[in-house]
């Protein structure tokens, strides 16, 4: 699970939320959890 937080904190826009709307910020964490998950399978 940490290594899950480590993972989404190299992605500025998640450090420091600077986004007023849920929805915005929901899009963006589910668009770096994909782009983690592919980045994985690809070196794998």
């Amino acid at each position: 699970m940490e290594r899950t937080f480590a993972w989404l904190k190299n992605f500025r826009r998640l450090r420091i939320r600077t986004e007023r709307r849920a929805d915005v910020h929901q899009a963006i964490l589910s668009l770096a959890c994909s782009i983690i998950c592919l980045r994985k399978l690809i070196l794998n």
